[in-house]
């Protein structure tokens, strides 16, 4: 997939910065197949350029950096619709951006929950914008990352507090993040743009060969969360295909409160 091919991501170079921005603002930045198939592409491509040593991830507008997988679509379709391979390629998003031999800096300029959460957890850096909000909704829509979107993320913010997202499913402010250790900086929203920029151009002026090695050693603590990854989305697949979890879909849609109940 070339990137003039894609609908759901901007793809743009410049000043050695790729930045990809999911631009489905009136979906809040959430994603379906397509979607992630684009971000794949796109990081594929940040990946082969040479001239390219940061990539930036953001979303498009002010309200949302990503809300996670497209719910509604879901509910009205029964999945995340048509993709290149035929599958939903989430997981294999979620690796790229840990393998990527270049920091990746989550520019977070709205709402950051859900799947969308996950992504600006695994990048190297998070820049946050006052207005954002960060937190879960999985357990609310029928849905769960038991993979690295929890155990990682108890790596980073701590066990009470990464159950505390997913076992609550309430949103954070920006600084309430920074003090958990969830974001490296929080700036005004109209700064946000400019200080990514600021932190592209000083990684940029580092050695890559070193900043390669170095993110490799970071992820090497954590990488055997891949296998369970595998085991949670391989898990998640056959739960997306129960009541239960057409009921979060269903009631998302519907805008009232799903009825869980029923099956404890």
């Amino acid at each position: 997939m070339q990137t003039d091919e894609f609908t759901d991501v901007r793809y743009e170079v410049a000043e050695a910065t790729a930045t990809v921005t999911i631009d489905r603002p009136e979906r809040m930045n959430s994603f379906r197949g397509r979607t992630v198939d684009e971000l794949i592409s796109a990081f594929k491509h940040a990946w082969a350029d040479k001239s390219v040593g940061v990539i930036v991830i953001t979303g498009a507008g002010e309200r949302a950096f990503c809300a996670g997988g497209d719910v509604k679509e879901r509910a009205e379709t029964g999945s995340y619709g048509e993709t290149e391979w035929g599958t939903f390629e989430i997981e294999r998003l979620h690796r790229i951006i840990r393998d990527v031999p270049k920091p990746v800096i989550a520019a977070v300029n709205g709402v950051a929950v859900g799947g969308g959460h996950v992504l600006h957890v695994l990048a190297d850096l998070t820049l946050a914008a006052e207005h954002a909000r960060f937190g879960q909704s999985g357990p609310r829509v029928g849905s769960f990352d038991a993979g690295f979107g929890s155990a990682y993320l108890a790596r980073v913010i701590g066990e009470k507090r990464a159950r505390q997202l997913w076992f609550l499913c309430e949103l954070i402010d920006a600084r309430t993040a920074l003090n958990w250790g969830l974001v490296n900086e929080v700036v005004p929203a109209d700064a946000l743009a400019d200080t990514t920029r600021e932190w592209a151009a000083k990684i940029n002026a580092l050695s890559p060969t070193a900043l390669r090695f170095l993110k490799h050693s970071f992820n090497a603590d954590t990488d055997h969360l891949g296998g369970l990854s595998h085991l949670a989305f391989d898990g998640l697949d056959v739960f997306g295909r129960t009541a239960e979890a057409a009921e979060g879909a269903a009631a998302f849609n519907e805008k009232r409160r799903p009825d869980f109940g029923r099956f404890r």
